[in-house]
C-alpha cells in the first residue's frame, strides 16, 4: 500500500511539476483601450492544437498556463474588429502586453453559429441542438448523449465520473436534489443551453472561501419565464390489459418554479424512484437523506433476474409529486420551497428453483410466488437565504410508510412436501428537521448546524401454518437433534420494533486571510435505538419454550460522541485546499440485562480528511485525497434475543460479543483533461483503501439448534485498490459523440466458515462503451455496451468455479424514412457465463412514430419482447450444490401511446 502511495504522489508531484508556464499580460487597442474578450492560445509550432487559451477581462487582462516541451510555441490573440496577431515566444515564464491595429471586419452574409460547446471560468456550456436526434423529446434522452456526462440507471447525473451536487433551472434549485422529475419530463425544445459549474460551492458567502470538489448543472432556459411540460398517454395488448399515463407540467418563472408530476403503468416501467434524492449539496447546508425502513424481518423471496427491469417487472403503481418554489422578500434572497410525493405500487414476482447435491445424490424444490405492496407518503418544507452577506436553511421533513410483502411457498425437500402463507406488515413514521445558519461577524463568520432525526418502524411476520417451519432443534441435554413440532393448524408470529433517535448540534466560527479560511468547530452527537421483539409460537409438546425470555429483546443502544476540529481551506486562482481534523470523543453502550447484554466502549479517534486540486495549461486539473473514518457498529450486532428474521431460522448475536470497531484509511489521486476547444474530456485516477477491523463473524448452531453469530477477536483487514479512465470525445464532423471508460478494483479480505480461515481474493474488471451518432438525415444510432469479467478465490473456490464474465448492450437504431416518420429497433443483449455454464439472452422491440409536427404531438405504436420470452433460467454452484433457478419474465406485449408538451 505504501509503495502504491509512493508511487502516485510522486506522479502527481510530477505532473504539477513539468513544464508549466505562465504568460500573463494586457491587450490594448492603437489608442492604449483595453480590449475586452480577446482570445489568447498557445499552440506548438507547425500543430494544429490548442495548448491553452485564455479570454481578456474588461481590463483587457489575460493570464494564461501551459505545459510544452517544445523550445518556443506560438501566441495567437483575436478579438473583433481588430487585425489577428500571432507571435513565436520562448517556453518561459513572462508578461507580454499587446497592442492590435484597428480592422474592420467584413460580414458578407449574416450567419449565426453557435459553439456547441464553451467554457468561461470554471463554468463550461453545451448547446443542446448540437447533441439531440430527431428521436430526442426530453432534456434526459439529450443528456445521456453530452461528452462528459454521464446518466446512471438510477437517474444520477455524472460529470467526469463524479455525481454532481446541485441541480439547477435557470439557476433555482427547485427539486432540492430530486431532480429526475424535470430530467426526464422537461422538453428539450425550451431548453437554450446545459451549464455545467465546475468545482460549485452552492452556499454564496462560502464562495472564494471554501472551495468544492463537484460540480454543478444549471438547465438555462430559452425564455425567463417558461410554461412547458410533457405528457404521454398508452393503452395496450396483454394479459392484463395495459395503460400507461404521464402528465408532468412544470412552470420557471424568475419569482416562483412549480413542478406537478402524475405517472401510472402497469407495463414494467419504473417511476416510483423518481423522487430519490439525487445530489446532496454541501454539508454547510445541513444533513438530507433518503428516509429508508429498518427492515430487519422478510418473507422469502422469488430471484430476480439479471436483465433490465423492465423486462421482468410486474407492476402496478401509482406515483404523484409537486414541487412548488417561491421567493418570499423583494430582494429574491428567501426562498420556501414544499415538496410532497404519494407512492402506491403493487409487484407481483416468481420463481421456481431445483437445487441437487452432488455428494449426497438428493434433491429439493422450491416455488415462491411474491406480492409486495408499497404505500409511502413524504413532505418537506424548506426555508432558506442563500445570499453573500448570510446563509439560513430549515428543512422539515415528514414520512409515512404503509408496505406489506406477502409470500405463498412451496417446498419438497427431506422433511417433505409442505406449502405455507407468509405475510409481513412495515409501518414507519419518520421525522427530521436540520437547521443551518451562517452569520457574518465582522470579518468572521459563525455557523450553527442542528439536526432532529425520529423514526418508529413496527414490523410483524407471520407464517401460517406454523407447522411450514421445519427447523432443527436439541433438548437440553440431549446429543440428538429433533425437528420442531409445532401444533398443526396454529399460526407462528414474529414482533418487532425500533425507535431511533438521532441528533447532532455543532458550532463553528471561520476566519480568512489571503485565500486561507480556518474553522475551529464543536459539536456534539446524540443517538439512541431502542429494540423491542418477541416471538409467539405454540408446540405440540412445549419444547421449546417460545414464552421464554430467550425469544424476546429489550436492547437499548446509546452512542453519545462530543467532537472538536479544525478545518482548514484554501482558494487561489490555480489550486484549491479543503480539509478537517476532527478529534471524536466516542462513546457507546448496549444494555439488555434479562440477556446478559452489558458491554460499553469509550474511545478517542483522529479522523482527518484533505482534499487538494491544482488547475494548470487552461485544461487540466490534478487532485489528491485522503482520510481516515472509524466504526463501531451497531445495535444489529448487540441483541441477544432469538429473531426470526425470516422463514429461514432463527438468528442471534452472543452476548458475549465485544463491540466491534472498524478503521479505515483511503487515499486518492485523479487527473481531469476538459478541452471545450476539441470537444475532448478525459479522467484517469486511482484509490486504495485499506479497512481493519478488531473482530471477526463466525457463524456456528447452537445447542439449540440455532445459528448464532459469534465475533472472535481477531484482526483482520479488507482492503481494495481500483484504477479507472474514462475519455470521451464529440466529432462534430461525423456528428458523432463516443466514449470508453474502465474500471479495475482488487479486494482482499478474511472470514471464518465454521473452523476455517479464509482469505478471499476478488479481482473485477469492467469497460463500457458509449456510441452516439446523428450523421445521416435518415438514421440515427445509440449504442452502449459494458463488459465485466471477474474472478473470485479461496480455499472453497478452485479451478474455474469463482470466475465470471458478463456482456450487456442496449442499441437503439431510429430509421427516418419520410419527414415525420420514425421506425425505432431496440435491441437489448445479456450474456452471463459462470464456471463453464454460459447464458446468452437477447430481447428485440420495435416501434413506429408519427409525428404531427405543427403541434408537436407523437403517436407511436411500440412492440416490446417480439419474441415473447417467458422465462430466464440461470445456474449457480456452491461448492457442492447446483441450483438452476427459472424466474417470471415480462410477455410480448404492443403499446399504442401519444405523447405531446404542454406547451
Amino acid at each position: 500500500m505504501k509503495k502504491n502511495i509512493s508511487l502516485f504522489l510522486m506522479l502527481f508531484f510530477t505532473v504539477l511539476t513539468f513544464a508549466q508556464k505562465t504568460i500573463s499580460g494586457k491587450i490594448t487597442d492603437d489608442d492604449g483601450v483595453a480590449i475586452p474578450s480577446a482570445s489568447v492560445t498557445i499552440e506548438e509550432p507547425g500543430k494544429d492544437a490548442i495548448l491553452a487559451y485564455a479570454i481578456t477581462n474588461s481590463k483587457g487582462e489575460y493570464k494564461v498556463t501551459f505545459t510544452s516541451a517544445e523550445s518556443n510555441v506560438d501566441l495567437k490573440v483575436k478579438a473583433f474588429n481588430q487585425k489577428p496577431l500571432t507571435k513565436q515566444i520562448n517556453n518561459s515564464d513572462q508578461t507580454l502586453n499587446f497592442k492590435m491595429q484597428s480592422e474592420a471586419t467584413e460580414i458578407k452574409e449574416v450567419q449565426l453559429k453557435t459553439k456547441m460547446i464553451t467554457a468561461r471560468g470554471d463554468t463550461i456550456s453545451y448547446d443542446l441542438k448540437a447533441f439531440n436526434s430527431k428521436n430526442d423529446r426530453t432534456l434526459a434522452d439529450v443528456m445521456k448523449k453530452i461528452p462528459g456526462i454521464e446518466v446512471n440507471k438510477d437517474g444520477t447525473i455524472l460529470y467526469q465520473g463524479n455525481a454532481i451536487n446541485k441541480f439547477y433551472v435557470n439557476g433555482k434549485d427547485l427539486m432540492e436534489g430530486g431532480y429526475g422529475t424535470i430530467n426526464n419530463s422537461l422538453p428539450k425544445d425550451a431548453v437554450q443551453k446545459v451549464e455545467v459549474l465546475e468545482n460549485h460551492q452552492p452556499v454564496k458567502i462560502l464562495q472564494d472561501k471554501v472551495p468544492s470538489d463537484q460540480a454543478a448543472i444549471n438547465i438555462k432556459l430559452k425564455n425567463s419565464v417558461t410554461m412547458t411540460g410533457r405528457g404521454e398517454v398508452g393503452t395496450g395488448f396483454g394479459d392484463p390489459w395495459l395503460w400507461n399515463v404521464k402528465l408532468t407540467p412544470m412552470f420557471f418563472g424568475q419569482k416562483s418554479q412549480w413542478v406537478v408530476n402524475y405517472k401510472t403503468n402497469n407495463m414494467g416501467e419504473q417511476v416510483e424512484n423518481e423522487g430519490n434524492i439525487l445530489a446532496f449539496g454541501s454539508s454547510w447546508e445541513g444533513r438530507r437523506s433518503n428516509i429508508s425502513q429498518n427492515n430487519w424481518l422478510s418473507v422469502e423471496n422469488a430471484s430476480v433476474p439479471d436483465l433490465p427491469v423492465k423486462r421482468y417487472l410486474m407492476n402496478s403503481v401509482h406515483y404523484l409529486s409537486a414541487n412548488y418554489l417561491t421567493n418570499i422578500d423583494k430582494k429574491k434572497e428567501w426562498e420556501l420551497k414544499a415538496n410532497a410525493n404519494y407512492t402506491n405500487n403493487a409487484v407481483e414476482r416468481e420463481s421456481n428453483s431445483v437445487t441437487r447435491d452432488i455428494q449426497q445424490g438428493t434433491q429439493y424444490t422450491t416455488r415462491f410466488l411474491n406480492n409486495f405492496y408499497t404505500d409511502k407518503l413524504k413532505g418537506e418544507l424548506i426555508f432558506t437565504k442563500n445570499a453573500k452577506k448570510g446563509f439560513f436553511k430549515n428543512t422539515t421533513t415528514f414520512s409515512q410508510f404503509w408496505n406489506a410483502d406477502r409470500a405463498f411457498a412451496e417446498r419438497n425437500d427431506k422433511q417433505g412436501y409442505r406449502i405455507g402463507n407468509e405475510a409481513l406488515e412495515s409501518p414507519t413514521t419518520s421525522f427530521q428537521n436540520s437547521l443551518s445558519t451562517i452569520i457574518p461577524w465582522k470579518e468572521k463568520m459563525v455557523n450553527f448546524k442542528s439536526y432532529l432525526s425520529y423514526q418508529n418502524d413496527k414490523q410483524i411476520l407471520e407464517i401460517s401454518p406454523a407447522n411450514y417451519l421445519q427447523f432443527p432443534y436439541k433438548e437440553p441435554g440431549s446429543t440428538d437433534f429433533t425437528t420442531i413440532k409445532f401444533t398443526p393448524g396454529s399460526t407462528a408470529l414474529q414482533y418487532f420494533r425500533i425507535k431511533s433517535l438521532d441528533t447532532s448540534h455543532s458550532a463553528n466560527i471561520s476566519f480568512t486571510s489571503k485565500g486561507w479560511t480556518f474553522t475551529p468547530q464543536v459539536g456534539l452527537d446524540f443517538s439512541t435505538d431502542n429494540l423491542t421483539t418477541n416471538f409467539d409460537g405454540s408446540t405440540v409438546d412445549n419444547k421449546p419454550d417460545f414464552a421464554n425470555l430467550t425469544y424476546e429483546n429489550d436492547l437499548k443502544f446509546t452512542r453519545v460522541n462530543p467532537s472538536a476540529s479544525v478545518g482548514i481551506n484554501y482558494k487561489s486562482e490555480s489550486w484549491s485546499l479543503f480539509s478537517s481534523f476532527p478529534v471524536n470523543f466516542n462513546n457507546i453502550k448496549a444494555e439488555d440485562a434479562f440477556r446478559n447484554v452489558s458491554k460499553s466502549l469509550s474511545k478517542v479517534t483522529f479522523t482527518p480528511n484533505v482534499f487538494a486540486q491544482y488547475s494548470f495549461a487552461s485544461f487540466f486539473k490534478a487532485s489528491l485525497n485522503g482520510g481516515i473514518s472509524n466504526n463501531f457498529g451497531d445495535i444489529q450486532t448487540a441483541y441477544a434475543g432469538y429473531i426470526l428474521t425470516s422463514p429461514g431460522g432463527f438468528n442471534v448475536m452472543n452476548p458475549k460479543n465485544p463491540i466491534p470497531q472498524t478503521t479505515t484509511k483511503n487515499a486518492g489521486t485523479r487527473l481531469e483533461y476538459r478541452n471545450p476547444l476539441n470537444n475532448l474530456f478525459f479522467n484517469v485516477g486511482y484509490r486504495i483503501s485499506d479497512a481493519k477491523n478488531n473482530l471477526i463473524a463466525s457463524s456456528i448452531v447452537s445447542e439449540s439448534g440455532f445459528r448464532v453469530t459469534e465475533y472472535l477477536e481477531k484482526e483482520n483487514k479488507r482492503t481494495s485498490n481500483t484504477y479507472y479512465a474514462e475519455i470521451g470525445k464529440y466529432f462534430p464532423k461525423f456528428k458523432t459523440n463516443a466514449s470508453l471508460s474502465y474500471n479495475n478494483t482488487i479486494s482482499k479480505s478474511q472470514s471464518i466458515r465454521n473452523t476455517d480461515n479464509i482469505d478471499n481474493k476478488t479481482n473485477g474488471n469492467t469497460l463500457g462503451i458509449k456510441f452516439n451518432n446523428t450523421y445521416f438525415s435518415w438514421m440515427s444510432v445509440d449504442f452502449n455496451a459494458s463488459k465485466t469479467w471477474n474472478k473470485t478465490s479461496n480455499i472453497f473456490l478452485t479451478d474455474n468455479k469463482g470466475k465470471s464474465e458478463g456482456y450487456s448492450h442496449n442499441l437503439n437504431v431510429f430509421f427516418y424514412p419520410l419527414e415525420n416518420h420514425t421506425i425505432g429497433f431496440y435491441w437489448d443483449q445479456i450474456n452471463s457465463k459462470s464456471a463453464d455454464i454460459k447464458y446468452n439472452n437477447g430481447f428485440f422491440d420495435v416501434s413506429y412514430q408519427f409525428s404531427w409536427a405543427k403541434k408537436k404531438i407523437d403517436f407511436e405504436l411500440k412492440w416490446m419482447n417480439i419474441a415473447n420470452k417467458r422465462v430466464f433460467e440461470r445456474i449457480d454452484i456452491d461448492n457442492t450444490n447446483i441450483t438452476q433457478t427459472s424466474m417470471q419474465l415480462r410477455p410480448s406485449q404492443v403499446m399504442l401511446s401519444v405523447k405531446f408538451n404542454f406547451k
